[in-house]
């Protein structure tokens, strides 16, 4: 550690990054989420931006990231993230801007990043999808081929300065039920290796918190089902932020390497 804290350069990503394990992986009880879903691969274009001590991250969505059955806007997990990674990166700053909403599909996601992206230059780009194509059964290939070709044309014109992490659908006994999720959840992680985005597993760590009843939204009591959905969204931005420190860690590791003489 000593040597990297030595070798990285500018100090402002050691301040980020290289937290005391303690605190940078603070949560609250109940939040902690399974290590196989944590795994993040180098997040390049993230370090970089931290280093000039400014990230900009486009989460792009459907019903979740506007709302999900929070208690308004400030409780989303979007709204979340911007404040919790604030906290973790500071003295760099992050601005997270939301795009999509309840209904919207991969390929409505594809256009808006298209038509934004040149805009907002993100340096990080957190895409939910998944969970409109599974419930209405549309074409999981259309979804793979919305995914490659946006992911295909940010690196075309940014390379390595915007990292792109996919999330899937949210756990729910009903859907899993009543929709062939699988299909879309196996889609994804095939996207992601095949144009070298990421994956984060919202389906995993949900279901991980249902199981262990730490956090269970389809089965809570109606009266406290509003503030349990304010939890697990806190709770997802807690889980995104480690898993984007994990990754920024990592890419600043190799950086660090890249440099050493």
């Amino acid at each position: 550690m000593a040597r990297l804290r030595d070798t990285l350069r500018p100090a402002l990503v050691l301040a980020a990054l290289l937290l005391p394990p303690g605190l940078a992986r603070a949560e609250p009880a109940g939040c902690s989420a399974p290590p196989e879903a944590m795994e993040a691969a180098p997040l390049p274009g993230s370090v970089a931006a931290l280093s000039r001590g400014a990230l900009r991250v486009m989460v792009v969505g459907s019903a979740s990231t506007h709302g999900g059955g929070t208690s308004g806007p400030a409780a989303t997990w979007p709204e979340r993230l911007d404040k919790v990674l604030g906290a973790h990166v500071a003295p760099a700053t992050v601005q997270v801007s939301v795009f999509g909403g309840r209904g919207t599909t991969a390929a409505d996601h594809a256009r808006i990043i298209a038509e934004e992206a040149p805009r907002l230059r993100p340096h990080l780009i957190i895409w939910q999808l998944g969970t409109v194509e599974a419930a209405r059964g549309l074409s999981p290939d259309e979804m793979v081929e919305a995914v490659q070709d946006s992911v295909a044309r940010l690196r075309a014109s940014r390379g390595e300065r915007t990292d792109v992490v996919l999330v899937d659908p949210q756990f729910s006994r009903f859907f899993r039920a009543n929709a062939d999720v699988e299909t879309y959840r196996d889609r994804l992680r095939l996207a992601a290796a095949a144009s070298g985005a990421q994956l984060f597993s919202r389906w995993t760590i949900m279901r991980h918190w249902a199981e262990t009843e730490r956090l269970d939204l389809e089965r809570a009591p109606r009266a406290s089902r509003t503030a349990v959905a304010d939890q697990l969204h806190d709770c997802l931005a807690r889980a995104l932020t480690q898993f984007i420190l994990q990754g920024t860690l990592r890419g600043a590791r190799d950086r660090a390497g890249g440099e050493r003489p």
